[in-house]
């Protein structure tokens, strides 16, 4: 009774947003993964969207933290504080129904940091914990038949992190995972702005130019953004006027690095399952899929289609929410299996 109670709630902890799925419920948060504190107490001033916007622009005594960085926890307390207060405000009941919670992570997390995702979702509310890999959520999420006897590769682009496996029977063959993702971006246009124009800017402006005017590949229209900072010499304010064409210039190193590890999960990919991803195509997920021209470079560089998942953002939190179900596939497979094998 206690079970059939119970919520199941997936959750996308991610490094720059957080969101939750509950079943028959679909997504019912999407906040900015930040916590903003009193220096000294610890305690807590704003959590998601509110605290974002404090980001660079508070005062002594308060500080706003991005408890995540490339994909795992960097500060556990300030995590458990911002789980628990989004879990309250979708599921007010967890208090007296603790619910079970699936999180997805990257592949590339040690040990510990696996442990301290676990133990802060722990003391955040949940009643039992399963933690899974990004690239399987993402993949459940997007509504790939991965239980199928076919190779389909999925690329998971997140704020910290980039996941590309491959899967086949439900389990995974290939995978391969780095510690760059959007951030990387904003870091990288951040980098060539002050190196260029000597004009230090910050990450949510660096963030703006990538979404607005960033692209991966050659476009017919150059597309033109203002921008602000400080002068890296003389420290005053300054404007400038920033194109596509060296927004991209900028970007060339961190996507040649994800274009690089998609090419190798490649070559150590079976050839049969190579064939079914010819065919098939690689599906990309995550907020770096959707990168401008990103698809078009690496089906160009690849020789495989590359296709952007329907609601890309979400897939992660939306495999999570769904894993129970997935297991439970799983289990009539073997189930059939064992009866056709005696």
């Amino acid at each position: 009774m206690f079970r059939s109670n119970s919520s199941d709630m997936g959750i996308d902890l991610g490094t720059c947003n957080t969101l939750i799925h509950i079943k028959n419920k679909g997504i019912v948060l999407n906040e900015p993964s930040v916590v903003a504190v009193e220096r000294g107490t610890k305690k807590i001033v704003a959590v998601g969207t509110d605290a974002k916007r404090m980001l660079w622009k508070t005062p002594e005594n308060i500080i706003a933290i991005r408890p995540m960085r490339d994909g795992v926890i960097a500060d556990i307390e300030s995590t458990e504080k911002m789980i628990r207060y989004f879990i309250s405000r979708v599921f007010p009941r967890y208090r007296f129904i603790k619910p079970r919670m699936v999180i997805g992570i990257p592949s590339c997390i040690t040990d510990v940091e696996r442990r301290a995702v676990e133990e802060s979702a722990y003391k955040s509310g949940a009643r039992e914990v399963h933690v899974i890999d990004e690239s399987l959520a993402a993949a459940i999420g997007a509504d790939i038949p991965i239980r199928e006897p076919a190779g389909h590769m999925i690329c998971d682009i997140g704020g910290g992190t980039t996941e590309i496996s491959v899967i086949s029977l439900g389990g995974m063959v290939v995978t391969n995972a780095i510690r760059l993702g959007g951030d990387e971006f904003d870091e990288a246009i951040i980098k060539h702005i002050r190196s260029v124009h000597n004009l230090i800017i910050g990450e949510q402006m660096a963030e703006r130019l990538k979404m607005e005017i960033g692209n991966a590949s050659p476009d017919k229209t150059i597309e033109k953004l203002e921008v602000k900072g400080n002068d890296a010499i003389t420290g005053l304010p300054r404007r400038l006027e920033i194109d596509s064409v060296e927004v991209r210039e900028a970007l060339e190193d961190p996507i040649t690095q994800i274009v690089d590890e998609i090419k190798a999960t490649l070559g150590k990919t079976p050839p049969e399952l190579a064939a079914d991803i010819v065919d098939r195509g690689i599906v990309m997920t995550g907020g770096g899929s959707l990168l401008k021209g990103f698809d078009r470079l690496i089906a160009k560089e690849t020789g495989v289609p590359a296709i952007i998942a329907d609601h890309p953002l979400n897939c992660v939190a939306m495999g999570a929410g769904k894993y129970f179900d997935y297991l439970k596939g799983l289990d009539n497979n073997k189930n059939i299996y064992d009866s056709l094998n005696g």
